[in-house]
């Protein structure tokens, strides 16, 4: 009779893989038709744009999300509301670091690390938002699709050392007043 071991199941269990016991799926974005768009607002308007993912993915287990991870490719930053010289005098100034300081930090991450499930395909989600090398708890909720899922967040973009125009750290600012929170409209395909 042969004996099985602690080690002949460890064996085993390795071979089988985490995939058999949990039914993982990780869902990889199409970067090219998954959206990022954004906008911010200040005292007399807003502005908007958009940005391009690098890379991302949504983590399933039993077809429920339960993890993601996503990377920003901050140099695609580009405003659409504006042309010509007005244009790339802003997307210059998003670019330095009285905002995002792209050429010290070309990326963007985000990470979920917990999920809570709402309805159907509606989820609560915490995640680590990393801008500007400065790593904050975010909560936002989430819509996942068989080929698409969609978010909507709201950024404090103070909390990433982006103080440029803000009414919270500059007084006297009157009609140059920028608004703390930025808006992201996310749209992703697999």
């Amino acid at each position: 009779m042969k004996m099985i071991t602690f080690k002949s199941i460890a064996i085993g269990l390795a071979l089988l893989g985490s995939t058999s016991i949990f039914a993982q799926d990780i869902k990889k974005i199409n970067t090219k038709t998954s959206k990022i768009e954004w906008k911010g607002e200040k005292l007399t308007g807003s502005h908007e744009g958009t940005l391009h993912f690098k890379s991302g993915h949504l983590k399933l287990e039993n077809n429920k999300l339960v993890g993601g991870e996503f990377i920003v490719d901050m140099k695609s930053l580009n405003v659409t509301d504006i042309a010509g010289e007005g244009k790339q005098k802003l997307e210059g100034h998003l670019n330095s670091d009285d905002f995002f300081g792209v050429k010290n930090h070309p990326i963007a991450k985000l990470v979920i690390t917990n999920v809570a499930q709402k309805g159907h395909n509606d989820y609560g989600v915490i995640a680590k938002l990393t801008i500007k090398g400065i790593t904050k708890t975010i909560n936002f909720d989430i819509e996942v699709e068989t080929n698409e899922a969609e978010a909507e967040l709201v950024i404090d973009r103070t909390n990433y050392g982006i103080k440029y125009g803000s009414g919270s750290f500059f007084d006297n600012l009157g009609d140059k007043t920028i608004y703390d929170d930025f808006e992201i409209d996310v749209e992703l395909k697999f």
